[in-house]
């Protein structure tokens, strides 16, 4: 129970990684909003509340949902993003850009705008947003995705530092290839033309990621372990961003 009667907001939470947070948050205690464009699930301690994550009245009427019924607010998992697909830059237009923007930047930065104050009340919170391995190099996503969550890792960072003395951690996830309707296209590909054993082939553990995986990371960072961790992006991705992708068995490399 390292949520024990904490309230936590959960945006993009219909589906894959928002989903398993909501979920894992409250069997470890939490009283959960669980807020999505789509339907969220509600269920034990989880409250369903529909909101667009890059709308500032929605999210400021989360923030003000969370104070109603639980009587404030500790944790805030930004997670709510889409991908935009694959197109090039010169291929993408600037509607595309700003939508895209819109929700995975704008949306963490109203996450944080609104949060921060009623967790000062609160004399301290956890807020998490999630960014991507395709923020940190390129490879990892579409252009407009990729400077989106670049933007991510870089505004935990400021925000972090303004929030200076308030004890309100800002910290960032980098999932790398993890299972969820973002993806779903890709592991629908791999699976049809008989290629699923490449899903994930680049990275050292050889595999794809699961929604539960990047929700237990989120539960470190919201929890009182991760209580000196602050203004970081923790990279959740298998081991593939730490070298550039290359052929094994091209440099004689085979797995043991």
């Amino acid at each position: 129970m390292r949520l024990q009667d904490k309230v936590a907001i959960v945006t993009g939470a219909a589906s894959g990684i928002g989903r398993a947070s909501a979920q894992l948050f409250a069997a470890e205690g939490a009283h959960v909003i669980a807020a999505d464009v789509n339907e969220p699930e509600g269920g034990d301690n989880i409250v369903p509340l529909r909101a667009d994550a890059g709308s500032e009245e929605d999210v400021a009427h989360l923030i003000r949902s969370a104070v109603a019924r639980f009587g404030g607010l500790d944790i805030v998992f930004a997670n709510a993003g889409i991908s935009g697909g694959l197109a090039s830059i010169f291929e993408q237009t600037p509607e595309d850009w700003s939508e895209i923007l819109r929700v995975n930047l704008i949306g963490p930065f109203l996450a944080i705008k609104h949060a921060a104050p009623l967790m000062k009340e609160r004399r301290g919170g956890s807020i998490i947003c999630t960014a991507s391995v395709a923020g940190i190099r390129a490879g990892a996503g579409g252009p407009a995705y990729s400077a989106s969550k670049a933007g991510v890792i870089n505004l935990v960072e400021v925000a972090a530092t303004q929030l200076a003395g308030a004890n309100i951690r800002v910290n960032a996830i980098c999932p790398g290839l993890i299972e969820t309707g973002m993806t779903k296209p890709f592991y629908d590909w791999a699976r049809q033309s008989g290629k699923e054993d490449r899903l994930g082939h680049l990275n050292p553990l050889k595999r794809g990621g699961v929604p539960d995986e990047i929700a237990h990371a989120a539960l470190f960072l919201a929890s009182d372990e991760s209580s000196y961790v602050n203004g970081h992006a923790l990279v959740v991705d298998g081991g593939l961003s730490i070298s550039h992708p290359y052929n094994r068995q091209e440099y004689g490399q085979t797995s043991a």
